[in-house]
């Protein structure tokens, strides 16, 4: 009988090949092996994802493999979010921490596997997430945000000549005199901490796990703003 790791290998060498039946097949055998979910995300869909993201920066891999990638990752997605939205169900206390969540890939980008992976686990996460795709000006994300009335703005970019529009939105937040409304989440292959402190970005996270501890701490931190000021 295989052990987890040998299914959990299975489901990132699916992603890697952009192979999206074998993902599905390979995540829905992991699952039925009593592997734990977020092992399957973490150890198998993202470091699927991680190898691809490198490759493409090193120019091994093109466009075509990453919509390869992503038609893989959405496959698995599709059967293990119900099992992850399980998993969070049981645990009453991220319920409290949740909230409205617009993400995009910013203009000129349309790179979304990171993105997808996030948006998924927030999701499953109980959060209420309006994802509006790839190459998004900065206007449009804000003004979903405010329609929506989202409690958190994520904004994704691969590519390093996209990451400038991260800073332009936080700036047009500040303009608008909405900084304070947004909580504003970043990520991306080469965002890191340093560039989202200095763009006035909230943060980032390295996974998408952390990314959901992160925004239920943003949550956090706004609710209780909120209910200072209103004392």
């Amino acid at each position: 009988m295989a052990n987890e790791q040998t299914y959990l290998e299975e489901v990132k060498l699916a992603i890697i090949d952009g192979d999206d039946k074998a993902s599905a097949v390979a995540t829905r055998d992991a699952l039925q092996a009593d592997v734990d979910p977020l092992a399957i995300l973490n150890d198998g869909l993202m470091a699927g994802a991680d190898v691809v993201g490198q490759r493409f920066e090193r120019g091994i891999f093109f466009l075509p493999q990453l919509m390869l990638t992503g038609r893989a990752l959405k496959a698995a997605m599709a059967i293990i979010e119900p099992r992850l939205q399980e998993r969070y169900a049981e645990d009453g206390g991220n319920k409290a921490d949740t909230g409205v969540v617009v993400m995009a890939t910013v203009k000129t980008d349309i790179h979304d596997i990171g993105k997808n992976i996030v948006a998924s686990m927030l999701t499953a996460s109980g959060f209420q997430v309006h994802d509006l795709g790839v190459d998004v000006p900065i206007k449009r994300i804000i003004a979903t945000a405010q329609e929506v009335n989202a409690n958190l703005i994520g904004c994704s970019a691969l590519l390093t000549t996209s990451m400038p529009f991260m800073r332009d939105l936080v700036d047009l937040l500040v303009a608008m005199g909405e900084r304070q409304r947004f909580k504003v989440m970043v990520g991306g292959a080469s965002v890191t901490p340093e560039f989202a402190e200095k763009i006035g970005a909230d943060g980032t996270a390295q996974n998408a796990v952390k990314a959901v501890q992160l925004a239920q701490r943003l949550i956090r931190a706004q609710r209780e703003q909120i209910g200072v000021s209103v004392r």
